[in-house]
């Protein structure tokens, strides 16, 4: 390849630092720490929220299946590229990638925190330690902030200091505290983001419908088949809902909830729009469904061979693919052989589009 493919979705593992030394100081007392407790290893501990986040699935990537286990693992046994990024340009090498951007990891569950005063105050700790982290070589590690949605007016306030900082774009928290994101007072909002050239993207895991919270039918692994049901119904709410229709030129990234299913549910979008928007009361629309769909949604997968056996049935300039490092979902350090699988049915120009001109033109980088 005369390219080197860039991953669309990768995270870091916050350290224990990461939030004690850069949160604000009046909340340094109860800021989320990183604890050892014998029989779940090192755990973070989030004040207001019940259950502790163990360490074991954040960074198992290249592990065998048979390894894989939630509890009993050590931060110092984790790999030191998630929280040290002297370690990270080796790592990307080894998977034969240029660059990645940037997702975080306790930052996912802190999404669904009660108390947006303190949510926000720990997504600005986390986007000052990112930086700091990214500044090892911003070329090839590329920030997203986070943002906690306290209300339209703040979030504003937020998406002007994280253009101010530097970041190439926003990771939203899937429920915001006022109204919702259907509703046309957010239009301020998507048309900031719009000016300030900042993609805003949903990533699986950060929505209160993500169909994890509540038990699962049968065995606990068919709750797997449910996360990303909440990237799913943000989706369609938005497009339903005329928020697109309204801010043509929004970009919003459905982030690591695969891509193959996309046909389908576009097609699903566009029957329920024309069978049965009366007696539903839906809002009229000047284009089917599916067409906001492939024009404003940006998709990343990693390990999801369906999606490339389906490409031209969706929009290839909005596909991009993912490595998801070091996460036990990732295909690292398998990504070069697992990719020459997965495209073998492609077109050239398709496979520069989906592995790196698509993501490279969204966030403007120079690799």
């Amino acid at each position: 390849m005369s390219y080197v493919p860039i991953s669309a979705d990768s995270h870091i593992t916050e350290p224990p630092n990461c939030y004690i030394d850069y949160i604000d100081p009046k909340y340094r007392d109860v800021a989320p720490s990183m604890k050892f407790v014998e029989g779940l290893g090192d755990i973070y501990v989030v004040n207001g929220m019940d259950n502790p986040i163990p360490m074991g699935l954040v960074a198992a990537a290249g592990l065998d299946p048979s390894e894989l286990r939630v509890d009993g693992m050590r931060f110092d046994d984790l790999w030191k590229s998630g929280w040290d990024a002297k370690y990270r340009v080796a790592d990307q090498e080894k998977d034969g990638v240029a660059a990645e951007v940037i997702y975080p990891t306790v930052g996912m569950v802190m999404c669904n925190h009660p108390d947006f005063e303190y949510k926000r105050a720990c997504m600005k700790a986390y986007n000052r330690w990112l930086l700091d982290y990214c500044s090892e070589d911003r070329k090839r590690l590329i920030p997203l902030a986070q943002i906690a949605m306290g209300s339209i007016a703040e979030g504003m306030a937020d998406l002007k200091e994280i253009k101010e900082q530097g970041f190439a774009g926003v990771m939203m928290p899937g429920n915001p505290a006022e109204l919702d994101y259907d509703d046309p007072a957010y239009d301020p909002f998507w048309q900031l983001a719009i000016e300030l050239e900042l993609p805003l993207s949903f990533h699986i895991l950060t929505s209160s419908s993500d169909g994890i919270s509540g038990a699962p039918r049968g065995p606990r692994i068919n709750a797997f088949q449910s996360i990303i049901r909440g990237c799913q119904d943000i989706m369609g709410m938005l497009i339903f809902s005329g928020v697109f229709e309204r801010n043509p030129d929004l970009k919003i990234c459905c982030v690591e909830a695969d891509a193959g299913w996309v046909p389908h549910y576009m097609y699903r979008m566009d029957h329920a729009y024309k069978r049965h928007r009366f007696w539903m009361k839906g809002q009229e629309l000047a284009k089917l469904p599916s067409e906001y769909f492939k024009e404003n949604i940006y998709l990343t997968f990693q390990d999801d061979w369906v999606a490339f056996r389906m490409a031209e049935m969706m929009n290839t300039k909005r596909l991009m693919w993912a490595n998801d490092f070091p996460h036990s979902d990732s295909t690292w350090p398998w990504s070069k052989e697992i990719l020459a699988e997965h495209t073998s049915g492609l077109t050239e120009d398709q496979k520069k589009d989906i592995l790196h001109d698509n993501v490279a033109t969204l966030y403007k980088l120079a690799v």
